[in-house]
Formats: C-alpha cells, structure tokens, sequence
C-alpha cells in the first residue's frame, strides 16, 4: 500500500512466478576458491568501514564529503554514518522528536515521518489523528486530516478486509512497515528543506486464506519540511515507485511464516 497527498492508491503485484516458468534463473553456486576471496574481501571492507568510523580521517571522511552512503563508483551521497551529532532528544506520540535545525537533522526527521506515514497506524482513526498532529504543520493539519479520514473509510478498509480501526480478522494480521535505505536533501533553506526518501517495505494481510497477501515494494517519498515550533514538521508530501532492484530468486515464506515474523519482531520507530 502507498500513501500520497491527494490520496492512498493501492497496489496489488502478483507474485514472482516460481523457478521454470520463465523467473529469474538461479545463482550458479561458487566454487571454494572463489568463496575464499569473497570472504578475504568482506573481512577488508569490514576493517576499512571500522577504521573510517574511528574519527580523525582526512577531510573526505566527515559529513559531506567522500562517497558514503553505499555508493562506490565516484558519486557524491549523503553521508549515513554516525557523525557525534544527536539526531533527537525525545518522542511524541511514538515519533522521534527534538531534530537538529540542519540538512542532516532534516533528513532524520524525513527518514522517521515516512516510516510513520506509511505504517499501519495510519489506518487506526484515533492513532492517525496523533500522527497528522504531530508531523504537519498548523496551517496544514486540518485539510489533511480531513483528507484521510474520507481516504481511509469504513468501506475501503473493508475492501483490505479490515475492521473501522484498521484491525485485521481473527487470525490474520495486516502488516505495513517502511524501512528507509537512503536519504537525500535536494533544498535547504535554514527554515524550509525538501527531503527524499527512499523506501523499501512490507504490506499486505498475513494469514491463511488472505485474499490481500503481504507484498514487498520500493518507493521514494519526497517530504517539503518547515521549520516550527522547535522541530520540522511536514507542509506536504508526495510519493513515486522505485528505484527498484531486480528480484531475487528467494522462495517466498508461507503466510503463517509472515504472520508470525510480524509478530516476533517489532518494527522500528527510529530509522537515521
């Protein structure tokens, strides 16, 4: 599922055809010798990684400069790196607060607003409320509130097989979770900046017999931020697919593997 401003469209993607019917071909294995260089590899990059993150580098190494943030071929990326910086001093309603009045504080405050927009909370009338209050700004908290209430209606909650607070039925368990890879900030104006995040995640209806069935998708949320009342908060927010990898050839779990995986392991509220 995908939120945006003007409304929350849905996706449902059929699953990858199993291996002989025209998926994607399997990995052939590696021999011994090829293992061990890959492993000598991993263990340099890991020590090079240690010894980046100790401080005291060369200028190239702090926030801004270099090429952090995964890329390797020579482009400039948002550093992601521990800086010493505190990136928040608090929570309100479940949600990191207390960002720093900076590029980087900006992009940890997007990075946590699109796990909280596109979360199953979002579908619950009374904890959606508490998050439009606590992300958006005044002069903008009416409008969309009132906009995802006639979004998220009894009927289209009903057509994802939920009850009018967004709870799955007995033994099913809907899951949304967004986990952000990168951040970038494309403006920065002191008391406004425009934030890209890009997503991955998780959505759908785990259970047996689940005619919505838990789905992954990659999407990147672009976030207008303002700075107010001591925090940025959110003036709009947008959303478009991808950038997204080439599928795996890894066996989808059953849905009492995802139901139960859902329930083991708790989703992250801070995400930079």
């Amino acid at each position: 599922m995908s939120l945006g401003q003007d409304g929350p469209p849905t996706r449902t993607r059929l699953p990858e055809p199993p291996p002989g019917t025209g998926g994607p071909a399997r990995r052939p294995q590696r021999s011994s010798r090829s293992l061990v260089t890959v492993v000598g590899v991993v263990v340099l990059l890991i020590a090079a990684i240690a010894f980046a993150n100790r401080g005291g580098g060369s200028p190239s190494d702090s926030p801004g400069g270099g090429t952090q943030g995964g890329t390797s071929n020579g482009a400039r990326s948002q550093p992601t790196s521990p800086t010493g910086t505190k990136p928040v001093d608090g929570k309100n309603a479940g949600i990191p607060t207390g960002y720093a009045r900076t590029d980087q504080g900006a992009e940890s405050a997007g990075a946590n607003y699109a796990v909280a927009l596109v979360s199953a909370d979002i579908l619950n009338p009374d904890r959606r409320h508490q998050i439009v209050q606590r992300l958006f700004t005044d002069g903008t908290v009416n409008e969309l509130q009132a906009k995802l209430d006639n979004a998220y209606s009894t009927d289209f909650l009903a057509k994802l097989g939920l009850d009018e607070n967004g709870n799955a039925a007995e033994d099913m368990v809907y899951v949304s979770r967004t986990v952000p890879v990168g951040t970038t900030t494309t403006e920065f104006r002191g008391d406004a900046a425009t934030v890209e995040v890009w997503c991955t995640g998780v959505f759908g209806t785990a259970g047996e017999g689940s005619t919505n069935p838990v789905v992954n998708d990659w999407f990147t949320m672009t976030l207008k931020l303002r700075w107010a009342d001591n925090d940025w908060k959110v003036e709009s927010f947008s959303q478009k697919d991808g950038p997204a990898p080439v599928n795996s050839d890894r066996t989808a779990s059953t849905a009492d593997e995802i139901a139960n995986a859902v329930k083991q392991y708790g989703g992250f509220t801070y995400a930079r």
